[in-house]
């Protein structure tokens, strides 16, 4: 598992702002860091390294793939950049002082939505006070079903996510194959 950046975000009003903040710690300012830079300021929100590199459809020069993990990794340990898991699938990337977000993401559809922190705050506290579990969704979202998926799932299912395999098969289930002795034959099973 990655460990998230955990100083405090660096806000950057725009790429010359995220430059200047590089410059003033001493780092190299490379065409590739910009390129990272500006595809992130132009995705307006979470995007992949891939989607980076191939250059967000035409919206900004493609790049190296090796060359937009390392300039992340870097931007994220500067602060500026925030990596996050939307469920299944490579990281996202997001500016990190663009604002306190957290994220919903959709089982079903996919869709992602970013929520200021504080609307959170309620969800955290509940959490606190019924677990002792402190918690933040900066780094790993909460999964669950958009209003229009919702909408769709009949009533009686409204509990089990997206599909049945969430829930417990209620059939009783048969025990596992004994295993010989390991001085019976190789890799024959007893039969039950």
């Amino acid at each position: 598992m990655t460990v998230p950046y955990t100083g405090p975000p660096v806000d950057a009003a725009d790429v010359d702002a995220a430059l200047a903040v590089l410059k003033e710690r001493g780092m190299r300012l490379s065409a590739s860091r910009r390129l990272v830079l500006e595809a992130l300021f132009v995705a307006g929100g979470p995007v992949t390294a891939e989607s980076i590199a191939r250059g967000l459809e035409g919206h900004v020069t493609p790049n190296d793939l090796a060359s937009v993990y390392r300039n992340l990794e870097t931007l994220e340990q500067v602060g500026l950049v925030r990596h996050l898991h939307l469920g299944h699938g490579p990281s996202r990337y997001v500016l990190a002082g663009a604002g306190d977000r957290e994220y919903l993401v959709c089982e079903r559809c996919g869709a992602v939505r970013g929520v200021p922190s504080k609307q959170l705050d309620g969800v955290r506290r509940a959490l606190v006070s019924r677990f002792g579990w402190t918690v933040t969704f900066t780094h790993s979202p909460i999964v669950g079903l958009c209003a229009d998926c919702s909408r769709t799932i009949p009533p009686d299912h409204a509990d089990r996510g997206r599909t049945r395999r969430h829930s417990r098969d209620p059939r009783p289930q048969a025990p596992p194959p004994t295993a010989i002795p390991s001085s019976a034959s190789k890799g024959r099973r007893a039969r039950p």
